[in-house]
């Protein structure tokens, strides 16, 4: 279970973390927690920022203050610091727009998904220029799997008109070879990008240390 913040010895706390390890230590419910400040009397601010974390993984780019403030303890003033610190960092770090040339180029940007304690499946929409469109956590399971359906990893890419995907997932857990599950889900997605007129270009997984791309090994 996670500690409280008043549980934590105050060198571990996330401001003081962050002073003394610099931004890049510290996990996103870390950096949320920062941003927000302070959580409610009836949850502490990394329950709420955890919460905050998981969202905004779901929507990706497309979050928006309505999203943030249906959270207790997360008013207008918050969320729009929130969305503010978003915007500031996607003008110089521009996920969208990047160009997909080698399966390497996609880890800059989902490489904060490595620390997690589950799996988290992602999809990034890429236009015809293989270009980033966005990138969206579509679901998240259990230490070593995570259950997913081509109807939840095409639909967020039918609506940004996308004209091809890269899947990717962590393995908190092993190696980063992949498992039968995995080698069906990539037959079953490539079959059903086929039928969509959407591409499957890629599937990576990836861990701290290093990646295993289908692509690059010739299993796509």
């Amino acid at each position: 279970m996670s500690k409280t913040i008043q549980q934590m010895p105050e060198a571990d706390r996330p401001r003081e973390k962050l002073v003394r390890k610099g931004a890049a230590a510290l996990s996103d419910r870390e950096l949320l927690a920062v941003l927000l400040g302070k959580g409610t009397p009836g949850m502490d601010v990394m329950t709420l920022a955890g919460k905050l974390a998981r969202l905004i993984d779901e929507k990706g780019l497309e979050v928006k203050a309505e999203d943030l403030t249906q959270f207790e303890g997360v008013g207008i003033a918050k969320a729009t610091l929130i969305l503010a610190a978003i915007e500031f960092a996607r003008r110089r770090i521009k996920p969208e727009g990047a160009k997909i040339e080698t399966p390497a180029d996609l880890l800059p940007h989902v490489r904060h998904y490595a620390d997690r304690k589950q799996e988290h499946f992602l999809c990034a929409s890429l236009n015809g220029a293989n270009e980033i469109l966005n990138i969206r956590v579509v679901s998240i399971g259990l230490i070593d799997r995570t259950p997913i359906h081509p109807r939840e990893v095409f639909a967020d890419a039918l609506a940004d008109r996308a004209s091809a995907i890269i899947v990717a997932h962590n393995h908190p857990a092993g190696s980063l070879e992949p498992s039968s599950s995995d080698v069906a889900a990539t037959k079953q997605l490539q079959a059903a990008g086929v039928v969509m007129g959407i591409a499957l270009l890629d599937h990576i997984i990836f861990n701290r240390s290093g990646y295993f791309s289908f692509l690059e090994a010739g299993r796509l």
